[in-house]
């Protein structure tokens, strides 16, 4: 049966912490996630582990035992990253259709459930209109729209723009939705259950490490942090700071007194470019105007100029 637990672990009694990860033969290295494969499943939930069973027909029946431990120790550290692929077997427990190996690295880190993609029965012989139909319900969440549309691809072969087409979406949100399947499985059942917004998600995909990914995430989580704060962090992570100083910045935005961000937000209207304003315990402030090219810097400029001459 499926269970509602909790499966990331915090602790790091297995050896290396978060820090280490990503660097070196840490979870990054271990786990593809530019790849996802989701075999035509219609849900994502949590399973308990003594409820899989492998597939008596998987080709592969030995697995290197120092790679297991090595991906054991990553999940330990901060949970699956891309769930398994299960079918639900008519006595109701589950076989693997893709994944025994994060299965088997779960049992050896303690797992007492796993994140799973579910194939049902009635996947299999889906047709291409009832497929559409349920993409176009209402009272679906993003990660259940996500799947759809990666069955749809699966089963039909169509490319993002043809599905884009059929279900009268632009491309690019085909492109949004498929790429949440990317994400850190956590992540992906946050999404589902509602904690977090697409916002927030589309900020963490422009993140490339999953480590780096899910300690945002449990930032997000602690915080609450908008997504217009989680949004000016992944973009001073791209920039080369660390996650301690990014949370400084953003704590020191938001404490800026309210007149201080009436005025950050008309200067932002007046140049039509975010503006970053800082201010000190001693009143010391630095107010800062983005540009992405030369065309916006020369923008502003002329902007300036404007009041110059009034």
């Amino acid at each position: 049966m499926a269970v509602q637990k909790k499966y990331s672990k915090s602790t790091s009694v297995l050896g290396r912490g978060l820090d280490d990860i990503g660097s070196g033969r840490g979870l990054d290295a271990l786990i593809d996630t530019g790849d996802v494969r989701t075999q035509g499943s219609s849900n994502l939930i949590e399973v308990s582990i003594d409820q899989i069973a492998p597939n008596p027909n998987q080709p592969r029946r030995e697995f290197d035992e120092e790679a297991l431990q090595e991906l054991a120790v990553s999940i330990s550290e901060i949970g699956i990253i891309q769930p398994i692929t299960l079918r639900q077997m008519p006595d109701g427990k589950y076989q693997i259709i893709a994944g025994e190996r994060r299965w088997r690295a779960s049992q050896i880190a303690g797992m007492s459930s796993i994140p799973a993609y579910i194939r049902t029965v009635e996947d299999e012989g889906v047709m291409e209109m009832a497929l559409v139909e349920n993409i176009q319900r209402e009272d679906l969440n993003a990660i259940e729209i996500a799947l759809a549309y990666e069955h749809l691809a699966e089963a039909t072969g169509m490319t993002q723009e043809k599905i884009a087409a059929r279900v009268g979406k632009s491309r690019t949100a085909i492109t949004n939705y498929m790429r949440l399947l990317r994400l850190p499985a956590q992540v992906q059942i946050a999404l589902k259950n509602k904690e977090i917004d697409m916002g927030h998600a589309r900020a963490l995909l422009a993140i490339t490490s999953p480590s780096a990914q899910i300690k945002l995430f449990k930032e997000i989580q602690k915080n609450g942090y908008s997504v217009r704060k989680v949004e000016s962090m992944v973009q001073m992570l791209k920039n080369g700071e660390d996650i301690k100083l990014a949370k400084k910045k953003i704590t020191s935005q938001s404490q800026l007194p309210e007149e201080f961000n009436l005025l950050k937000d008309r200067l932002s209207d007046f140049f039509k470019t975010k503006v970053q304003m800082s201010l000190s315990p001693k009143g010391k402030g630095k107010i800062s105007i983005q540009f992405a090219n030369e065309e916006e810097l020369e923008r502003i400029m002329n902007a300036l100029d404007s009041v110059n001459n009034k």
